[in-house]
């Protein structure tokens, strides 16, 4: 089936919800989502958003502390840009009909702090901010009749002039999206979706790891497509893991255990229960994530243990019941008492700071293509993101993107696009695969290989090591993808192989340690 719109856009968190209710006056919108609409990495962030709100804080305290967490090489101006315009998104949020967390008085904003951050600017809504955004904007969503959202529908390539017959490389000039091809997953049929413009908010790439805090259908989708399409990365060497997941090895997702909760008062300790972050960092447990994470990892390593505690009992019962709701449920779920109990943790693959390299517009390499949150690369996290800083960063950029798009498709000129010439998809030939466990197995060993080789802490043989596994497992797949129908989980493999092996080079490139990427066999950037 063949499908036309203004603007075609794949992903239903903060980034494409915010981009597609911008446009959606100007045209009409289609937004594509694997699963369920709220089943995306937003509505698990749990922390909140920064933003500078009030005049005891200042944009460039906000600036100064993003800056030092990326460890020198963020793109200034973009930081610049992104806090200064915080505070017009937050109200347009708000308008949208997000509720965030208010004091006492209810006449201000009820603000956190979180690790890296020198002021409390964090807006939240209780400890489920992420999923109080999805609600609010999904409901915006509904209600616009401009706006048609298609759940169970996945983008599997962008059309270009790749599909025209041209051959197509990295050096090919003015390379254009004319829209992708999406299984629906209810009917296995490959449908054709054209478009004037196309925004990827696909999140991220979490699951390339046996542990991560993100959502299984994280799987590096908008990258991939991107990689394929012959379009720029950047950055992706730099995976932050978040240094306090929840340590319960049979579920995955991992549970995140907030770092507001360390904002508020809670302490990492060692399994005799004793402080351990004085000897890493003089910011203790708020010292930005990545130094964190390897201290903890450290830390796990030297006494062969699998988690550590964070010890939130000195916050005090009602603050702890109140301010973290979900936190509290769910560790009693498992038979821990966070007023009585300290929580074990351990460190999970949580964020990808780099991705398809955007301007400030949003605009990727590829014409047409637009990209925001996660599966983007901006250079506002440099080498390791601010806590909070990521919804930030969706929603301006969204924006951004929504404004540079309507004069886009102000533009768009249907007598000179190749729509017509686009053909669907071909799977003449094909035979359905009906041995699972060759895809099962097969990420299975990738994330093993990905979290063994390439994760905190990495060296020259490792990531050698890794790469070498990665191209058999690369060899393998790939045979098997050209002889069979598509399925979902074929088409979500060769996306983790293809994110794997991305991570892996620019790992190997990046020769000095620097944010996230810390290598045993490198000087640091001091």
């Amino acid at each position: 089936m063949r499908h036309e719109v203004d603007f075609l856009v794949i992903g239903s968190g903060i980034a494409g919800l915010s981009f597609a209710l911008k446009v959606a006056q100007y045209g009409k919108v289609c937004i594509l989502c694997k699963g369920d609409a709220s089943e995306g990495s937003t509505k698990y962030a749990q922390g909140g958003i920064a933003a500078v709100m009030y005049d005891t804080d200042s944009f460039d305290k906000h600036i100064a502390d993003t800056l030092v967490a990326g460890d020198g090489i963020c793109d200034r101006e973009v930081v610049e840009m992104t806090i200064r315009e915080a505070p017009q998104r937050i109200q347009e949020l708000v308008q949208y009909g997000v509720n965030f967390d208010m004091d006492k008085g209810g006449g201000r904003f009820d603000l956190h702090r979180e690790g890296g951050h020198s002021e409390f600017r964090i807006l939240h809504h209780k400890d489920n901010t992420g999923a109080e955004i999805e609600r609010g904007l999904l409901q915006a969503i509904h209600d616009h009749p401009n706006i048609e959202l298609k759940e169970n529908q996945f983008a599997i390539d962008i059309i270009t002039q790749h599909h025209l017959g041209q051959r197509v490389t990295k050096h090919t000039p003015d390379i254009e999206c004319y829209g992708v091809y999406a299984l629906n997953c209810k009917t296995n049929e490959i449908d054709t979706y054209l478009a004037k413009v196309t925004l990827l908010a696909t999140g991220g790439m979490g699951n390339i790891y046996s542990t991560t805090t993100t959502p299984i259908i994280s799987t590096g989708d908008g990258v991939a497509m991107v990689h394929r399409a012959r379009g720029v990365l950047k950055d992706l060497e730099f995976m932050q893991f978040h240094p306090t997941s929840l340590y319960n090895p049979a579920e995955k997702p991992a549970f995140l255990i907030t770092e507001a909760m360390r904002g508020a008062g809670a302490i990492l300790k060692d399994r005799n229960g004793k402080e351990f972050m004085q000897k890493y960092d003089k910011r203790l447990s708020l010292a930005p994530r990545d130094i964190v994470a390897r201290a903890i990892d450290n830390e796990m390593k030297i006494a062969g243990v699998e988690y550590l505690y964070l010890d939130a009992r000195g916050i005090g019962k009602q603050e702890l019941i109140n301010g973290f709701p979900t936190i509290y449920a769910k560790c009693l779920e498992l038979g821990i008492n966070i007023t009585k109990d300290m929580i074990p943790v351990r460190p999970a693959a949580h964020y990808q700071c780099g991705g398809i390299k955007v301007d400030r517009n949003g605009q990727s390499s590829i014409r047409h293509l637009y990209a925001a949150g996660e599966c983007s690369c901006t250079g506002l996290h440099g080498g390791n993101r601010l806590a909070s800083n990521s919804l930030l960063e969706a929603v301006v950029y969204a924006h951004n993107a929504a404004m540079d798009a309507v004069k886009e498709v102000s533009t768009f000129n249907f007598d000179k696009s190749p729509f017509n010439a686009i053909p669907d998809w071909n799977a003449e030939g094909m035979v359905l695969n009906e041995e699972m466990v060759l895809i099962t197995q097969t990420k299975k060993e990738l994330q093993e290989i990905m979290t063994n080789y390439v994760g905190i802490v990495r060296s020259d043989l490792r990531l050698r090591r890794a790469f070498d596994r990665l191209n058999l497992i690369f060899r393998e797949t790939e045979e098997l993808y050209n002889r069979s129908v598509l399925t979902e989980e074929l088409s979500e493999l060769r996306n983790l192989i293809a994110c794997s092996y991305l991570v892996i080079k620019h790992a190997m490139a990046r020769r000095e340690n620097v944010g996230l990427h810390y290598s045993i066999d490198l000087i640091s950037n001091d």
